[in-house]
Parts: C-alpha cells; structure tokens; sequence
C-alpha cells in the first residue's frame, strides 16, 4: 500500500473521526490512508500537545492509542484520555504479551490489538467498538432511572451519578456494563451471558474481559473508601447486581 498519505485527512463521506496516536511515520500514514480508504476521518498526533490540539480542534470519536511512545508514555496519555474525556480507546502496541493485553483492559481500554495486526481486524474491532459507543439512546420514559444507594443510573443519558449529583466518568464498556445490571437486579449472570448482552455475541471477548469490567465498575461503585457489596460473585457461575437491602 501506498504510503504517501498526508496526516489528518478526511474521507469523502466524512464518517466517524479516529485520531491516530502513533509515532512510527510509516505506521501512521499507512492506518491514515487505509481508514480514509474505509469512510473514516483521520486525525493524528505523537505526543500530549499535539493529542490537547486535536481533542480542541477536531471532534473524535474514537482513539487508535500506540503505547511505546517515545516522548510520554501511551499508559500516560490514556490516563488523560480517562480524566478529560469518555472517548472509547483502543490500544495498539507492540506489547502483545496476555499480562500487557490484561494491564490495558483493567485500566479502562475498550479494546487492545497487538503488532503486527491485521488491518481488516483492526478495522472491525474499530466498528465493533463504535457500535457499542453509538447504540441509539433510549428515552428515560421507556427504560427509567435506576436508583440504588447513593447511585443514579440514567440509561438516557448513558451517565452515572454518585452523590451530590456528581456524575462518573465511564468508558463506553463499563456503561454498557452498568446498563446490563440495571436491566437484570438480582439476576445470576454467567460470563457467557454478559458478553452476549454486552457485545451482541458470545465470543466477541473473552472471559477475562468481563472480569476486569467487573472490577474496574465495582471500583467506581466504591463509597467513602469501601466498596458496597453491589456486585457480588458467585464462586465459578458468574455475577448479581445484588440490590436487596439497598436502599434508594
């Protein structure tokens, strides 16, 4: 393929935006010209200035996220993307090893594809992800609010509030997560089960996967230091959203 793509380019139909965060020139202009070539918008940047430019100028939809970056650490711009965005991300690195995949799952990545990839699986872990991130809002008057504790859930807005109002910054997962549970109280849910409602199939993840979305929603479940007891394991079935004895 042809690499003489010129950064931040836009496809003729101009779909969906994907900023590209990736120091190899050659890597970069080859996923520029390729998702220009599938219908995407392409923005692109190396370091942190360069991703606050574009995050200001452009509007993203997604983030392509390479790790080994020689200026800051990749893990250092994702924990930027969490603190300042709900941007869905997904890491792209040469660290293919399971306990590098499972360190970017459990820091809140939607998704982790290891070097070399293949670009027809990138582009559908792409679309996978942006169909989970750009599901039709369901109005509150169909689905409700879901009250437990000092928590608001409001599947609507696709946004969780903690007290105060305050609301709780979720990945794109850890909402459909939290919408699974609100739509199955007090429901033993296998891992199996979860991935499918999540992700519209049964082996689109695998079983890890559910495990670090667990852990990483019950800490942000967390109230005044301590974790409530929310959601519970069931040793070797799966889990309940348990809200017996929660009050609203």
């Amino acid at each position: 393929m042809n690499l003489t793509t010129h950064d931040n380019l836009a496809a003729p139909d101009m779909g969906s935006r994907i900023l590209v965060i990736e120091d190899d020139q050659d890597i970069r202009q080859l996923l520029t010209r390729f998702l220009c070539l599938k219908g995407y918008s392409v923005s692109v940047a190396i370091n942190k200035a360069e991703l606050q430019k574009q995050l200001h100028s452009v509007s993203i939809d997604l983030v392509l996220l390479d790790i080994t970056l020689p200026e800051e650490s990749g893990y250092e711009l994702f924990e930027f993307l969490r603190q300042t965005t709900a941007l869905p991300v997904i890491m792209v690195t040469a660290l293919a090893e399971t306990r590098d995949r499972i360190a970017g799952l459990d820091l809140g990545a939607d998704d982790y594809i290891g070097k070399p990839f293949d670009l027809a699986e990138l582009e559908a872990r792409i679309r996978a992800v942006l169909r989970r991130s750009e599901r039709p809002v369901l109005s509150s008057s169909a689905l409700g609010e879901h009250l437990f504790g000092p928590w608001k859930f409001i599947p609507a807005k696709r946004a969780l509030y903690g007290k105060s109002g305050i609301r709780v910054t979720l990945s794109s997962s850890e909402t459909d997560l939290m919408l699974t549970l609100c739509q199955h109280p007090n429901v033993l849910l296998t891992r199996l089960q979860i991935i499918e409602l999540i992700y519209d199939a049964k082996d689109a993840v695998e079983e890890r996967t559910i495990d670090l979305l667990i852990s990483r929603l019950r800490r942000k479940l967390a109230e005044g230091g301590r974790q409530l007891e929310l959601i519970r394991t069931i040793r070797g079935d799966g889990y309940i959203f348990d809200l017996k004895g929660i009050s609203s």
